[in-house]
């Protein structure tokens, strides 16, 4: 490990040294891929460095220990050894954590889809509720969330709404939502008071760049109308929207958010570009098999993941089986206690497999 964590200091004092010369911003997609390693080994560099003072200071007290004869001297490193060993075991435990292998998708910013499933107006109803509970946990996690393109529900909420959200590390936690949601309530539009089981499904795609995914502007045909509301109003009187279909494919994008045609363009190119590595990306989980794929991070799309019962007040994920009694806090945007048990299991997993490679 010790070894592993002083080639990632070399590296990091490399690109320390890269990040300051005066042609470095020459190229700014090179800079920013140099800019954004620097980030992600910091966090590494400091917690080992951190790590090291321990191990020094526990070395240097047991070394007056062997060889100091003076009481108050040896009094002294005796605490430091008993104030420093404690921390020595948490440190190498985190360490080890950041060394496993990430998705390099992590830090990415990502396109959000939500889309009704079964359930009728309940089910767009439901689809609303989770696009304000990402809404709220964007806020709370100071990330930045912008409409693409949005369908809305007859009674309220959303048949479909397409989103980015921007922001640190926000693929590498928003990923997991990825699945089926289920919702068990009474809905508004029920006259009897029975409760109706919904669905809504959740998909979540990482941002790609030109130099991730290469598309062919041959394969695309775009086609330019009039933005419309609801109900089918005139948003604006210019041609401003945009539909993008990969004929390879089939892949259909639409934009109509923005009142520049070249704006709405190029949010319609990003999640073309993220569908397309997502198809890529599950075409090879098919191929890898299952055995090798992390419990929670890309699985079937169509298995159910979470459930949020009403007349209970409880929610629950079903990949972990975590179940909390705070159904409106986390209806409210409060879903990082779910976030945290998956990175955890994510984390294992991964540790696992590692393991069994090295076996």
């Amino acid at each position: 490990m010790i070894e592993k964590l002083e080639e990632i200091k070399d590296r990091f004092d490399e690109l320390s040294r890269l990040i300051v010369q005066p042609d470095a911003m020459s190229d700014m997609k090179a800079y920013t891929k140099l800019l954004k390693e620097y980030k992600d080994l910091e966090k590494v560099v400091k917690k080992y460095e951190e790590y090291r003072a321990v191990i020094d200071g526990i070395k240097e007290a047991k070394a007056i220990l062997d060889t100091e004869k003076d009481p108050d001297y040896r009094e002294m490193a005796k605490a430091e050894i008993d104030e420093l060993t404690p921390q020595q075991e948490p440190l190498e435990e985190a360490l080890k954590q950041m060394l496993i292998p990430k998705d390099p998708n992590d830090s990415k910013d990502c396109i959000l889809e939500i889309r009704a499933g079964t359930g009728g107006d309940e089910a767009a109803i439901f689809a609303g509720d989770l696009f304000r509970m990402y809404q709220r946990f964007a806020e709370k996690s100071g990330w930045k969330i912008g409409i693409m393109d949005l369908t809305e529900g007859t009674s309220g909420g959303y048949k479909e709404i397409i989103a980015n959200v921007s922001g640190e590390d926000v693929y590498g936690q928003l990923k997991f939502e990825s699945g089926v949601h289920r919702v068990q309530r009474v809905p508004a539009t029920e006259t009897q008071g029975r409760i109706h089981t919904s669905a809504a499904t959740v998909a979540v795609l990482p941002e790609m760049e030109e130099v991730d995914v290469d598309v062919n502007m041959n394969d695309i045909r775009k086609d330019i109308y009039c933005s419309s509301g609801p109900g089918g109003q005139s948003v604006n009187t210019t041609y401003s929207a945009i539909r993008l279909t990969h004929l390879p494919t089939g892949l259909v994008v639409t934009c109509q958010d923005e009142k520049s045609q070249i704006k709405n363009f190029d949010k319609a190119l990003k999640v073309l570009r993220a569908r397309l590595y997502d198809l890529e990306l599950q075409k090879h989980n098919e191929k890898v098999g299952a055995q090798r794929r992390s419990m929670v991070g890309s699985g079937d799309r169509s298995d159910k993941i979470r459930t949020y019962n009403y007349p209970q007040g409880r929610v629950t994920d079903h990949r972990i089986n975590m179940t909390v009694y705070n159904l409106p806090d986390v209806m409210n945007g409060s879903i990082a206690e779910f976030i945290e048990g998956l990175r955890i299991a994510e984390n294992a997993e991964r540790m696992k497999q590692e393991n069994e490679g090295m076996e």
